[in-house]
Formats: structure tokens, sequence, C-alpha cells
């Protein structure tokens, strides 16, 4: 985890979720363990995250149903300091 930025992190983390969503859940993922590595990664490096890094990485796990609650407060005490730097979609 240590060795990638967050933007690898952020990235990694939103091209599974995408390709889970379009291609279909074929195994339950929320199990594999180089998923909740990948969570905990982002939730160590969550404060080097940019806003953008911040709202892909929710929509990522909360596509991927993972239920992670340290990831999620981590990204929400993350970004409620920067709400105004958050561009609406």
């Amino acid at each position: 985890g240590d060795r990638f930025t967050a933007r690898n992190l952020a990235t990694a983390a939103h091209r599974l979720a995408s390709r889970r969503k379009h291609q279909g859940a074929t195994r339950d993922i929320r199990r594999d363990p180089r998923v909740e590595a990948l969570a905990d990664a982002c939730r160590r490096r969550i404060q080097e995250f940019n806003p953008q890094e911040l709202a892909n990485t929710a929509w990522a796990f909360a596509t991927m149903d993972l239920e992670h609650p340290q990831l999620f407060d981590a990204i929400a005490s993350a970004a409620r300091p920067r709400l105004g730097e958050f561009n609406p979609q």
C-alpha cells in the first residue's frame, strides 16, 4: 500500500468498481483479501487524497457494496473541511 500514491489507490478502486459494474458480479469480492487490503491502504493514506480521489474512492467502495465503516468515516473526515473544493458533476 505505501508504494502507491493516493491517485494510484483511488484509480485502482474506481477501475475495479467500474469493471464489476459493467461486467456484472461473477463472485462476491467483498470478502476478497485484496479488496480489503486496498480499502485499508486507502484509509491509511486518505489525507493525501484530493477531492476527486475522495469522491471516486467513496463511489467505488459504495458501488462494490463493501462494508468498511473505518474507510467511509475517514473519507468523510477528510472531505468535510474541503467541501468547497469539490466540483459538482
